[in-house]
């Protein structure tokens, strides 16, 4: 029997294509894959469990990116995150947990003990507690609203939703090679189009898609190109 791979593991970008999908610098993206050094003091990575000094981003990690993104200026180094990473892989044996829908609707109650264990810095919490219920931390409930499973509330991540969950901008592993798309058409393609002169109307009629759809795609790279400069 085959065994099916997830789409997590699939290959999809370069560090640097990553990192300037998420408006990130480069050196961080890196940092939180591979750890760093600094002073001949070498700190772990958040995501990979291992240094491995690989250009390629998996989709998983290309998720917890975003996840973590939510959370770079907290003032919080966010390598107080790798021991609880560590202890949900284990919990929910996947080496991609914030890559699902684990932590944030099934086990807000194993995720809130093995925060208190590891006495997570409540800057960077993925869970807090509100009189007797388990909520999202506001970050956490915010990377939420972006993302979409590969079933209803459950599952593994399946796309992005990068500008928000109201815009149409998404990206897809399995679209455009992971490029942010609306309907389909890269959202960088028509940002060129316009930067080289052309109307919205112009660049809609020739994509057949809305202008609403081509004024998303311009909106969210010209935003996108804000965050790298």
């Amino acid at each position: 029997m085959t065994k099916t791979t997830s789409i997590l593991e699939r290959p999809v970008y370069g560090v640097a294509e990553a990192a300037g999908l998420l408006g990130l610098r480069p050196d961080r993206t890196r940092a939180w894959l591979d750890g760093y050094g600094r002073r001949g003091v070498p700190y772990a990575p958040v995501i990979r469990p291992e240094p491995t000094g690989s250009d390629i981003v998996t989709w998983g990690e290309f998720v917890e990116l975003g996840y973590l993104r939510e959370y770079r200026r907290k003032g919080v180094p966010l390598q107080r995150l790798r021991p609880v990473i560590d202890e949900l892989r284990r919990e929910f044996q996947t080496p991609y947990p914030l890559a699902t829908a684990r932590p944030f609707i099934f086990g807000k109650e194993l995720v809130l003990e093995v925060q208190e264990k590891n006495e997570l810095p409540s800057a960077i919490a993925i869970v807090i507690r509100s009189g007797q219920q388990i909520l999202l931390a506001d970050d956490a409930s915010r990377f939420l609203k972006k993302v979409e499973f590969d079933s209803p509330q459950q599952g593994d991540v399946r796309r992005i939703r990068p500008a928000g969950p109201a815009s149409p901008v998404v990206i897809d592993p399995l679209v455009r090679f992971g490029r942010p798309s609306v309907q389909g058409v890269a959202t960088d393609r028509l940002w060129e189009l316009f930067d080289a002169g052309e109307t919205l109307d112009e660049i809609a009629a020739g994509y057949e898609i809305s202008v609403e759809l081509v004024r998303a795609a311009v909106t969210y790279e010209e935003q996108l190109r804000t965050l790298a400069a």
